[in-house]
């Protein structure tokens, strides 16, 4: 029998629906802040109260409160769980081949001044890193690497995390903004495009930044032309490739075209003199070793056959020829859930039904094209068949608890949607009228401090983001982005991540040091979005696509 969606379903209130929804929200809150909850259980239990909640509040009926569930744990595990599970796996091969080090090696070898060395590895690396694998992989590896080239732990985590905001939005080969057009309908074209004219802004200062923060003004005035090659050469391949080619490849095409600019710039240009820290100063520094130009190639030759699959399945011609023509791919009605469930006034003009169509289009997904990218590299790399299962095995068990936490949160994020609780919530906010584009992107950065994860906050805010625009008669597209954009000056400050980068740097029991480390900075930032979001709502609207200009791009 179908069921319609009540906004204000107790008592005709609306204030006293969204207090009473908001409940899994709060307790999720509580549990990652106050109570140091894991993030997987956290997750999980937020999902359960949140079926409760909907039902006693909504009188949702049982059947459709477990399918909804379902259907957004599913979209949790495909495509994004997909994403992320190829992404590490392709990192992982290269660490168990020995190339790794290699790698290492060719960007420590660039130069011996430590804010350089901060830019290459902290910046261009840890972005690289973002976009291929995400998930902790960037900090864990860059803060290991700095502390190798002799940076200070504290400050080899600190820099990392604070350098980690740039890339965050299109990590893991363009997750979170796959999420974020998942969970809106919007695609996420539309939102790579909108984020890519507001997060340049911020990744070029990020370069200066660091280098401020690990040596002050003085001296990072002496190679300030680096800073500058650096910052800019990433702003302008996030703005092009985010607006070009979509959320798949910014943050390697930016990292890896920043890496090249400011290593050439490094061939004709050095500093006065080499910068290194006080305890340091009377050593000598140690000798990198030295690889052939093929070696060195080889190396990196993964993520080079990574980014030539991705940007071959992100063209229109070759998602046509799969979808349209070959027809590979599985599309059905969700059981239980589709043409059950109608959506009403306000959202709508009228009750329309709320359609559940699952897609499994295995051959065209972004994570497959990885896996074949990883598939090439094996034999590259000369990995037997049995030692690269062995990976994708021990890859599978690496990341069972960050699976498992992207399903709890993408089933919430459908339940809050086919329950009406987004709408709720989202037409309350959108009380704040004129003042939601402040709210918008502290949204995203409370979502990411909380859950660890653009992918997550996106999935958690996505919709309440588009309703409340749509509401206030704002472009929705704008905040929706704003909510990714928000969140990855979130990223720093995430129990997950402090707890990742003090792992990783011999840090563990000192997180509380890592957190004031870099807590100022993320609320700085945060300021800073807020600025960019409120000249793009009031002052440049134009500046924002919408969903129909990014349309007729595409056409």
């Amino acid at each position: 029998m179908p069921w319609t969606q009540d906004y204000a379903a107790l008592g005709g209130s609306l204030g006293l629906t969204a207090l009473a929804v908001s409940i899994p929200i709060v307790f999720l809150f509580w549990a990652l802040a106050v109570k140091g909850m894991k993030g997987y259980l956290a997750g999980l239990l937020a999902l359960a109260i949140t079926i409760v909640d909907v039902i006693i509040v909504y009188k949702m009926p049982v059947t459709l409160a477990l399918s909804a569930t379902a259907y957004g744990m599913l979209y949790g595990l495909w495509p994004i769980a997909w994403i992320v599970i190829t992404a590490v796996y392709l990192y992982n091969l290269t660490v168990e081949s020995g190339q790794f080090e290699v790698i290492k090696s060719s960007i420590a070898s660039i130069s011996n001044d430590r804010r350089l060395q901060a830019l290459i590895v902290a910046f261009c690396f840890g972005a690289f890193l973002e976009g291929a694998a995400g998930f902790g992989a960037p900090v864990a590896i860059t803060g290991a690497l700095l502390i190798g080239l002799g940076f200070d732990p504290i400050k080899a985590a600190g820099l990392c995390l604070i350098a980690n905001t740039a890339p965050v939005a299109f990590g893991a080969i363009g997750a979170p903004i796959i999420a974020a057009g998942a969970v809106t309908g919007m695609g996420d074209f539309v939102i790579s495009q909108a984020v890519g004219r507001q997060l340049p802004f911020i990744s070029v200062i990020i370069p200066l930044y660091l280098v401020i923060l690990m040596a002050g003004w003085k001296s990072a005035k002496e190679v300030m032309p680096a800073i500058l090659v650096t910052g800019i050469s990433f702003a302008v391949a996030q703005w092009w490739s985010s607006n070009t080619l979509g959320a798949y490849l910014p943050d390697i095409i930016s990292s890896l075209f920043s890496l090249v600019c400011t290593t050439v710039f490094l061939r004709f240009w050095k500093p006065k003199k080499v910068w290194r820290f006080p305890h340091e100063r009377d050593k000598e520094e140690p000798v990198a070793n030295k690889y052939t130009g093929g070696q060195i190639a080889k190396a990196w030759s993964p993520f080079v056959i990574l980014t030539a699959m991705v940007t071959i399945w992100g063209l229109p011609g070759f998602k046509s020829l799969i979808l349209d023509q070959l027809h590979l791919v599985l599309k059905f009605s969700w059981p239980g859930l589709d043409g059950m469930i109608y959506k009403a006034a306000p959202i709508v003009a009228k009750p329309t039904v709320y359609d559940a169509i699952f897609k499994w289009d295995f051959l065209s997904a972004g994570g497959t094209a990885i896996l074949i990218a990883a598939i090439i590299s094996c034999f590259v790399l000369g990995i037997k068949p049995g030692k690269a299962v062995k990976v994708f095995k021990d890859t599978l068990k690496q990341l069972i608890y960050p699976v498992i936490n992207i399903a709890a949160v993408l089933g919430f994020a459908y339940l809050a949607n086919y329950s009406g609780l987004s709408y709720t919530l989202g037409l309350f906010f959108a009380s704040t009228g004129a003042m939601f584009p402040v709210l918008s992107p502290v949204l995203g950065w409370l979502g990411v401090f909380l859950t660890g994860s653009d992918t997550s906050a996106n999935a958690l805010f996505g919709k309440l983001q588009q309703v409340t625009a749509e509401q206030i008669g704002i472009n929705p597209v704008l905040t929706v982005a704003a909510n990714s954009s928000g969140g990855v000056v979130g990223k720093m400050i995430s129990p997950q991540s402090i707890a990742v980068a003090a792992a990783a740097t011999g840090l563990v029991g000192r997180e509380s040091e890592l957190f004031k480390f870099t807590v100022k900075h993320s609320l700085a930032m945060l300021v800073a979005v807020i600025v960019i979001i409120c000249l793009q709502a009031y002052v440049v609207p134009g500046m924002v696509p919408t969903i129909a200009e990014a349309a007729a791009f595409l056409q």
